[in-house]
Formats: C-alpha cells, structure tokens, sequence
C-alpha cells in the first residue's frame, strides 16, 4: 500500500499550477526548447497514450452514450477500482462549475496500492455509478496510460495502472494547455477511431463559441462558417456540446471497430484487467 495523507490532496492542489506554467513556457523562444525537452519524455510515447471520449455521440437505437458503452466494460474487465476522493485540476482552480469530488477513477492491479486516505476503493457497481454522475454532469471522459500518475499516486511503475479522469474544459489542465504541447506530447492525445465532426452550414452562423471551447485550436471561422482541422482536433465533442444553434454534430462510422482499438492500444501501454 502507498502512503499519501489525507492532506497530499490539498499539496497537489497547491503544487498543480506548476503543469499550467510549464505548458505556457513551451511558447517562449528563450526557455521553451528547454521546457519542451524536459517535459516531453514524460508526456509522449508509452508514458502517455490518452484518448478523450466524447459526450454527443450516441448509439442507436438505445441512444447509449459512446463513453457508457466503453468505459462501463472497462470497469467490468478491472482488477481492481479506486475513486480519488478530490480532482486535483478542479481543486487548484477552486471550481465553482462543477464538483470537486467528481474525482478520478483508477484501474488495474496497480490501483490496490493507492491509500485509501485519498481514495475509496469501490465495486464495480460503485465505479459505474461515479461515470454516471460524471457523464451527467456534463464532464469529459479521458481514459489511457499516464505514467506520472504513478508517481503522484505512490504505485510502483508495474504496467498496471489505468487513469481515467473526468474532465471539465474550465480546470483539465490538457484541456486548457492543449495547443500549447509540443507535438510528440500533443500525438499522444489520440483521437477515437472513426469520429467525424459535422457542421450544418445553414446552421452555423459563425458566432465562433465553438473557436473559444477548442482546447486544439483547431477551428476557424470560413466564409462565416465553423471548419475543423481533422489533423489536430482530438474529437473531444466539446464544440457540439457548446453550439448554441445545434449546428455541430458528432457520430462514429464504426462503434465496434473503435471499441476494439481503444482496448488493444490501451493493453500495449497498460494491464488493467
């Protein structure tokens, strides 16, 4: 078992504004490189591999949301299940949106060693109610390997330790530091597997709520309408989620084909079950 206090919780969150920083300094011409070069084996590669599942998109014909239908499997298949009892991104920015104790959910064998001081260890049925509550509340699920999670959680690096967080575009640290990442790290950020973004150009009046919301960058305003730039969006939802007309839509050619990925690249980099 690790040994992290009750108050590592309150540490982290003191400590956290440190990841915003650095994601910014990545810009500067005098100690970016430096940044960058520092900053990029621990975020690239097998030390992160995350993917964020989108809210819209439902399947037919039960209109499942995507993230249910993957991450309730994932929590069936795990060894072992913990909920950190405060999110440490919402914690640091003292969140008036939504909850703070919407916490983490980690997986795997690894997740035995957590402290119960700054987690509960719950069952399956305990694990699935948390992503319901997090999926209503309109947070965006990340599931992948984050390897610093190890050391932030006091586990030994065994390959056994899935991170799955519930992310709110106001604190995520990713999700605000996104189009800041070096490219390596930005890769690691992979989209699901057969996502397309829509826009209904005699929707889209080009207001441009949707620019503000993209954590990539990778929207822009053409001939009045919204365009997305497939080679950097992640597919997150989030411009569907904010449209205020409805005119962003998302959907999956192969819900199957993209459950089956999602697990194969995440048994690579992790051993959860």
């Amino acid at each position: 078992m690790s040994k992290r206090p009750a108050w590592w919780l309150l540490i982290l969150a003191k400590i956290w504004p440190i990841t915003w920083v650095s994601a910014r300094a990545t810009q500067s011409k005098i100690i970016g490189p430096i940044v960058k070069k520092t900053m990029l084996p621990f975020f690239s590669k097998k030390n992160l591999n995350i993917t964020y599942l989108p809210i819209n998109i439902t399947v037919a014909p039960s209109s499942t949301p995507i993230p249910l239908l993957i991450v309730e499997a994932i929590i069936k298949r795990s060894a072992h299940r913990v909920i950190i009892k405060r999110c440490t991104c919402r914690d640091a920015k003292k969140c008036r949106e939504h909850p703070i104790d919407y916490g983490c959910l980690l997986m795997g064998e690894g997740a035995k060693e957590i402290d119960a001081r700054i987690a509960d260890h719950v069952t399956i049925n305990d694990a699935i109610a948390h992503l319901h509550k997090c999926i209503a509340e309109g947070l965006i699920p990340m599931v992948g390997r984050v390897k610093i999670d190890n050391l932030i959680w006091g586990v030994k690096d065994t390959g056994k330790l899935l991170t799955m967080c519930f992310c709110c575009r106001c604190c995520c640290t990713i999700l605000n530091s996104g189009k800041y990442l070096p490219a390596g790290a930005a890769a690691s950020i992979v989209r699901l597997q057969g996502v397309t973004i829509t826009v209904d150009s005699n929707v889209c009046i080009g207001c441009g709520t949707c620019i503000d919301e993209c954590f990539m960058d990778a929207i822009r305003i053409s001939n009045g309408t919204a365009v997305h730039n497939d080679a950097i969006c992640k597919g997150c939802g989030r411009c569907a989620y904010v449209c205020p007309h409805n005119a962003t839509s998302l959907s999956i050619s192969n819900v199957d084909a993209a459950v089956k990925e999602i697990y194969s690249r995440i048994a690579q980099y992790i051993q959860y079950e």
